[in-house]
């Protein structure tokens, strides 16, 4: 199986929360949204350890994954953390780790609704 991660977005912790609460009422399967005050590689790979063993992912491709992102992308990386710095601590940035089939299921199912 293949992972894709990447940023998403600053969200304040509350719409963060619903958004949560929204995603499981959903159930949508292999689609996970990660939220951190901080802009670290650390953090985001601590919480895909997590998600990994409570989805049953392999957690060297997820791992991989985001080490990809983080490597290939410093550009998005330095913007994200500078939106992040600009709405301020009660914010946080959002991040998708999912498995490639699923995401596409997922955007697939976007396109539906419209």
């Amino acid at each position: 199986m293949k992972y894709a991660f990447n940023i998403v977005g600053v969200s304040t912790v509350l719409s963060f929360f619903y958004q949560q609460q929204e995603l499981q009422e959903k159930s949508i399967p292999n689609v996970e949204y990660l939220g951190h005050h901080q802009c670290k590689l650390d953090t985001f790979l601590s919480s895909v350890e997590t998600v990994s063993q409570q989805r049953n992912w392999k957690l060297d491709e997820v791992v991989d994954s985001v080490i990809g992102f983080w490597v290939n992308n410093s550009d998005s990386i330095r913007y994200w953390q500078s939106r992040l710095e600009d709405a301020g601590q009660e914010n946080l940035l959002v991040a998708r780790v999912a498995d490639i089939k699923s995401l596409r299921t997922t955007f697939e199912s976007l396109l539906h609704e419209s």
